[in-house]
């Protein structure tokens, strides 16, 4: 699945759950094209003509090209009569039959990447409420791309090919990216998307040898940053853990791994396959 497929995915998931949460009868939403400045409308809920599917948006136009230039959510009560908008949008919009619009950004990176929009039939004021859980559905679709963007990475850098003279150097950066990646996965609410990253992990380390050592999810979150070179103080800052909590769980995987010191414990889970 490419890149935009997946966020379109992403962004059709997000449009779903707004308007379970706010009750709103339409949302639309799309990405940002890639290298150019507006948005491509591609995903439809609540819909009853396809006057907005495919419309492109430019940046700093309509409502929606307002929310990418400003990077933050715009509101209109009445889209068609606002005055705090440009109207190159309104047939398509009226063809709708929509009055009350917001349209949130997806930002990831500082960097604009796609819009939701969530709409009345009438013009009234759509509330705190509304625009809270728009902004929540935008922000589930930034953590998405940005754990699926780390994923490519360190997928990318994993190749082979790709190592050349540079080996060493290209596997500490997976090695970093492993470990980041596995302590994002805790902070992800939605489960599939969490055993997703944990998955995309998996594929950068050996297959693991039948009846060898089994570390705790923590174990191994705080063995993958030693093996990035982290020192307790900074794996328990990564972790959002104590300092002594962290040496607890590296104690316990030496422990396990017949190893005595770090080097020796990070060498073994090498060995064990469990880290890359």
């Amino acid at each position: 699945m490419t890149a935009d497929a997946v966020g379109a995915v992403e962004i059709g998931g997000a449009l779903a759950r707004l308007r379970r949460a706010t009750g709103l009868p339409v949302a639309f939403g799309g990405l940002v094209e890639s290298g150019r400045p507006r948005i491509r409308i591609s995903e439809l809920s609540g819909t009853t003509t396809a006057a907005l599917r495919s419309l492109a948006v430019t940046s700093g136009s309509g409502l929606g090209g307002k929310a990418v230039a400003l990077a933050r959510p715009c509101a209109v009560t009445d889209y068609s009569n606002s005055r705090q908008i440009s109207h190159e949008y309104d047939v398509p919009v009226a063809a709708e039959g929509i009055r009350a619009v917001l349209a949130v950004p997806v930002v990831v990176r500082r960097r604009v990447r796609g819009v939701l929009y969530g709409a009345l039939r009438s013009a009234q004021p759509l509330g705190d409420r509304t625009l809270g859980a728009a902004v929540a559905a935008a922000r589930d679709v930034e953590q998405a791309l940005a754990v699926r963007d780390e994923a490519r990475g360190l997928l990318a850098a994993a190749r082979p090919e790709e190592a050349g003279t540079g080996q060493g150097a290209a596997w500490e950066q997976v090695r970093e990216a492993h470990a980041a990646l596995r302590a994002l996965a805790p902070r992800i609410g939605d489960p599939e998307l969490r055993a997703e990253l944990l998955a995309a992990c998996g594929l950068l380390t050996a297959q693991p040898r039948a009846g060898g050592v089994t570390l705790a999810p923590r174990e191994l979150d705080v063995l993958s940053w030693v093996a990035a070179g982290a020192t307790n103080a900074a794996v328990a800052e990564r972790l959002g853990l104590r300092p002594e909590t962290v040496k607890g769980y590296l104690r316990a995987a030496m422990r396990k791994l017949g190893a005595h010191t770090r080097g020796e414990a990070v060498t073994a889970a090498r060995r064990a396959g469990l880290l890359p």
